[in-house]
């Protein structure tokens, strides 16, 4: 269910670079025409705009965005879309590359851009001049596409500019204005025309409500000036969620089954019911199936297992989206006969196998981005993606399965992606945990989907090590994961042959410890996305330990780093939010020579916060260094106010990382 996010996400047109790592190929072939462009004049009088005084960190500046919305009888919306930007430092460049999302549904046109020099000369950029693509490598046919114009000269100093129109026939009669980008925005207008007789009803997210000022019959105009840039950070919330938005909403005067009329969520869902009624009908041959996969299952557990097992593994995820196929799953019998499927296909299918196991389910709809959807503007707009609520009988054991609430009506539901082939039944991908979901009932109803605990994100690590008397380290580890920890290893090791997987080792050790080698590795349960994924590696570490006069130094932390330096930057403007909760231990032995004796040892620490915990203990037995410890992220987001506290925090953490034994050497080894 691709289709419905880009009716959104191509509003985000400001944040262009967003999506041309995912969908520029091949080489930009460029007509440019000095001193013959045909400028437009709303282009020049934008570039006449005077300047603030912006930072440094200031690369280019918007003095004009504009969209212009035309709202035809039949429903058919024109947009015009117009944006005009100077370029302060050479970094600015990267706003010089124009992408357009277009469909069978959303049709592109015009596209023309411009650029004038900082000397005064004009150059021109047309339609067939730019390349086309498609969106989604993974798609066996899709009407989804881009158009990728690069605008010539656009180079520091210049004012560069672009305007296209698209046509849509949608059934979704809404557009959102994301009005907000990375950079300051002297200008930032919307222009909403309708046809006499409609209205409409605006949400505004992030932002006061703004009155728009009427331009004429059933035409106004909302206008916003020097509006503040969004400053990229890392673990920052959802772009949506901290930018300014303005949701419209329109229909005519009477009510018409065939448009989505989004006044509430109850409405989508009902709107989608009827659009998927039928499509989860039995076949012979599912029957059939069903039967053959569910033969001497014992109880209601070792079912569900089975289904959701054969979906997401033996069912290909292709996407496939034609007009309305953006919104509406093949059938239950097209998709089993085909053995391939998008995410609400997928998802079809395995309902209408639960169902004849005797066991109900429910369309979920949802973003792929946590925190994407807004709560105040019901709408297809918010979603991109289909899951599975599945209804558990009262005899169902959930007590290990994590992605579930008990809901007043329906009981206890359980949340299951048949996408993610890496997640393991009762389990939540990390950007699916936290995150609003439309449950399609009888009718629509917005629901949150569980935060998963931290133990079902792991990692236990047991290493044996020996530092020698030059101060080198050896050692074996044998490390245990599950949860996102395990499914994100997993995906990366299986996305590349063989051959390759010791580089994924490498990686990994190098990052776990600095300088370290890998010796070797094994893998278990790598295939099996229901069991732990077992891993055991060697690796070494040349000078380790170190020798200022006659000590000897070395850290008992030796692999890892959980005390995280992302707030040792500038100030934050934004919230910090983890992907999921963790919770990891680490158990190491470090012999050490025999030579040496123990003159200090860290202390133990323990520190509790509302976000996580934290504890260690170093001990000595026998020449052999003993460190242990725990440590737990108990939250997803964290607040402005609350950083410092969370600074601190890391901070501490990373002070025991860095702690060192001690030892001193014996007069002999003091004389060598």
């Amino acid at each position: 269910m691709r289709k419905a996010w880009f009716f959104a996400a191509r509003k985000r047109h400001s944040r262009s670079s967003d999506l041309r790592p995912a969908v520029v190929c091949g080489v930009f072939v460029l007509t440019a025409v000095a001193a013959l462009a045909s400028t437009p004049d709303w282009m020049k009088q934008a570039a006449q705009t005077p300047l603030q005084v912006y930072s440094a960190e200031v690369n280019a500046v918007v003095l004009l965005d504009e969209i212009s919305a035309n709202v035809s009888p039949s429903g058919e919306v024109h947009i015009t879309h117009r944006k005009v930007f100077r370029i302060l430092r050479p970094q600015g460049r990267d706003r010089g590359t124009v992408h357009v999302y277009f469909d069978n549904d959303t049709r592109l046109t015009y596209l023309k851009a411009w650029s004038i020099t900082s000397e005064g000369e004009e150059y021109e950029a047309r339609e067939n001049d730019a390349v086309e693509t498609t969106a989604f490598s993974e798609s066996l046919y899709s009407d989804t596409k881009f158009k990728s114009l690069q605008i010539p000269a656009s180079e520091k100093g210049s004012v560069i500019g672009y305007e296209y129109q698209q046509r849509q026939r949608s059934s979704v009669l809404q557009t959102l204005w994301m009005f907000q980008d990375e950079i300051p925005v002297r200008r930032a207008r919307f222009v909403l025309e309708l046809p006499p007789n409609w209205s409409y009803k605006v949400c505004w997210r992030n932002h006061a409500t703004l009155a728009p000022q009427p331009s004429g019959q059933n035409r106004w105009i909302w206008e916003l000036n020097d509006i503040d840039a969004i400053r990229p950070e890392p673990k920052m919330p959802n772009w949506r969620s901290v930018a300014g938005e303005l949701g419209l909403s329109f229909a005519p005067g009477g009510s018409s089954r065939s448009l989505v009329i989004a006044n509430t969520w109850a409405d989508i869902g009902r709107w989608y019911a009827d659009l998927t009624a039928g499509r989860r009908d039995i076949s012979p041959e599912i029957k059939a199936k069903t039967q053959a996969l569910l033969a001497g299952a014992d109880g209601a557990y070792e079912k569900i297992r089975r289904l959701t097992d054969y979906v997401q593994h033996d069912i290909r995820y292709v996407a496939i989206e034609i007009g309305i196929g953006g919104y509406q799953p093949h059938s239950a019998a097209e998709v089993f006969s085909n053995r391939y499927g998008d995410c609400k296909d997928k998802a079809t299918l395995l309902s209408a196998m639960l169902h004849e196991a005797g066991i109900e389910s429910h369309y979920v709809l949802i973003n792929s981005e946590r925190e994407f959807l807004s709560e105040e503007f019901p709408s297809l707009l918010n979603f991109n993606h289909v899951v599975l609520a599945i209804r558990l009988p009262k005899e169902a054991d959930a007590k290990n399965w994590y992605a579930t609430v008990a809901h007043k009506e329906l009981g206890t539901l359980l949340f299951f992606d048949p996408t993610d082939d890496s997640t393991p039944l009762g389990y939540l991908p990390p950007s699916l945990q936290a995150n609003h979901g439309l449950l399609v009932a009888t009718q629509g109803e917005l629901l949150q989907l569980p935060v998963l605990p931290p133990n079902t994100n792991e990692i236990r690590r047991t290493a044996k090590l020996n530092v020698d008397a030059s101060g080198n380290l050896t050692g074996n580890v044998h490390e245990v994961r599950t949860g996102p920890a395990a499914a994100s290893l997993r995906q990366e090791l299986l996305a590349v042959p063989k051959i390759q997987r010791q580089k994924v080792f490498q990686t990994l050790v190098g990052s776990l410890s600095d300088g370290a080698i890998l010796t070797s590795a094994n893998i278990t349960n790598l295939d099996d996305s229901s069991s732990p994924l077992d891993l055991e590696y060697g690796f070494a570490v040349g000078g380790y330990g170190q020798h200022p006069g006659q000590l000897f130094l070395f850290r008992p932390c030796v692999l890892g780093h959980k005390g995280d330096d992302l707030l040792e930057d500038k100030p934050r403007q934004q919230a910090i939010v983890f992907s999921s909760t963790v919770y990891q231990t680490d158990t190491f032995e470090l012999g050490y020579p025999a030579e040496y004796t123990i003159s200090e040892l860290p202390e133990s620490v323990r520190y509790d916060s509302p976000f996580g915990d934290y504890e260690s203990q170093t001990r000595v037995d026998s020449h052999v260094v003993h460190y242990t410890r725990t440590y737990r992220l108990k939250t997803l987001r964290v607040p402005v106010d609350e950083l410092e506290r969370l600074k601190e925090f890391f901070r501490k953490i990373a002070d025991d990382e860095r702690s060192y034994v001690i030892l001193n050497s014996s007069p002999d080894v003091a004389q060598k």
